[in-house]
């Protein structure tokens, strides 16, 4: 590869997770670095075509189909990314009672067990993919989406909060295919909280800078 390498693995130390093993992260996090490695690759391929102002014809059906799986490398890296940060050792299991976590999760389905209720349900839908806890900054609110394969679902603008991977690499070395319950409870156990309130802050910067943004239509 040329000098063209924009994006870097992250390095997170979760070793010691409750009922998510290191051989299972060991894994997971060679997984991330194939993504990140990929999102490099395509992103210097696609420069290649566009480079000269112009693509031919000839050109355009490489051209898209290296531009359709940036899209699939590209949040795989990203979704990891919030995935891994979103977890340590010794996790809280539920936010603490005066967190803006919980509060946001109340006014949005009415009490966090309501909230909790929904998340875990998305992470037990069939198939493979992401359930996502998201803010809206427009409004604070929160939601919970089913994410499929990286790129499919994911909410233009919207903040996410709380990233767990129900792929099955994330959890088939510890648990069976129907044992996906029993990787959601070990998730939760390891959940920083902290990462998921740094996160809502964000959202909330992002709403007040929009609110002083100048109307220019």
């Amino acid at each position: 590869m040329s000098n063209n390498v924009i994006y870097q693995a992250k390095q997170f130390n979760l070793s010691g997770l409750n009922g998510i093993s290191d051989k299972t992260l060991e894994m997971h996090f060679k997984l991330y670095e194939g993504y990140v490695t990929q999102s490099n690759l395509l992103t210097e391929k696609i420069s290649e075509f566009i480079k000269d102002g112009n693509i031919d014809q000839e050109e355009m059906p490489a051209y898209s189909e290296l531009t359709r799986r940036l899209g699939f490398e590209y949040n795989g890296m990203v979704l990891h990314e919030y995935y891994f940060a979103n977890m340590k050792r010794g996790g809280a299991g539920d936010p603490e009672r005066n967190s803006s976590f919980l509060k946001a999760a109340e006014q949005s389905f009415g009490s966090y067990a309501v909230w909790k209720t929904d998340f875990v349900g998305v992470g037990k839908m069939r198939g493979v993919g992401w359930a996502i806890c998201n803010q809206n900054p427009a409004n604070e609110r929160l939601s919970n989406h089913w994410i499929s394969e990286h790129q499919i679902g994911n909410v233009a603008g919207f903040n996410p909060v709380l990233v767990m991977d129900v792929w099955e690499h994330a959890y088939l070395l510890d648990y069976k295919p129907a044992e996906r319950p029993k990787y959601i409870e070990a998730f939760f156990s390891n959940i920083d909280w902290g990462s998921v309130e740094e996160r809502l802050k964000k959202g909330k910067g992002e709403r007040s800078m929009a609110a002083h943004r100048p109307d220019t239509r």
